[in-house]
Parts: structure tokens; sequence; C-alpha cells
């Protein structure tokens, strides 16, 4: 009943910028922390970044600086705005979620189905 779709992906060389979006959508109640994750190839996933419900951030330190998250609470949207970006950025990125569904006390993690950024001349 929850849908996270992300949308901003691209090709980019480096040093450029790309932002990413990842809208909310379905039965929810309230959306508590959100982050970004991203897997490159023959990686395993990582956390990129996340922000809580009371906007505290934390970032990956191969990140910090140059990216930024982001949410607008009214949409259920959040963002990544990703600048000086590196070819070692590629990689597929996820965001995430937890979400508590209208009529449920609990809270679960969400995610998205991904999208591709790829920084290369």
């Amino acid at each position: 009943q929850v849908q996270l779709v992300e949308s901003g992906g691209g090709l980019v060389q480096p040093g450029g910028s790309l932002r990413l979006s990842c809208a909310a959508s379905g039965n929810i109640f309230v959306i508590n922390a959100m982050g970004w994750y991203r897997q490159a190839p023959g990686k395993q996933r990582e956390l990129v970044a996340r922000i809580t419900s009371g906007r505290s951030t934390n970032y990956a330190d191969s990140v910090q600086g140059r990216f930024t998250i982001s949410r607008d609470y009214a949409k259920k949207t959040l963002y990544l705005q990703m600048n000086s970006l590196k070819p070692e950025d590629t990689a597929v990125y996820y965001c995430n979620a937890d979400i508590q569904l209208r009529g449920s006390v609990w809270s679960n993690p969400y995610w998205g189905q991904g999208t591709q950024v790829t920084v290369s001349s």
C-alpha cells in the first residue's frame, strides 16, 4: 500500500550536479526517517544520507560536503542534491523510508526501485 518512486537520475559529467527526488504515496499515516542508499556494481548497498523527522541528518564520509539531503513534509517527498559529482558516485540510488500506515501502530521500512546515476566523461 506504499510506493516510493525515485526520479532525477541520469548521466552527468564529473564535477556536475544532479538532484534526486523520492515521492511517497499510499495509505500513509506518518513518515518517520528517510534516507538515500546506493549500490555500485560489485559492491554492497551503502547509506548515502539520512534525515530524521526532526531534520537531523547523517552523511557518508564519501559524500559529506558535496551532497545535501532534505524533505518536503507536505509533499511526502525526499530530495538529494548532489554536487561535485565524481565517477565513484556512479551507482543505483535507492530511496528508503520508515512509514507507519493508517490504522497501524507500527512503522516499517519501505524501498523504492532505484534510479541510475552515472558520472562519466
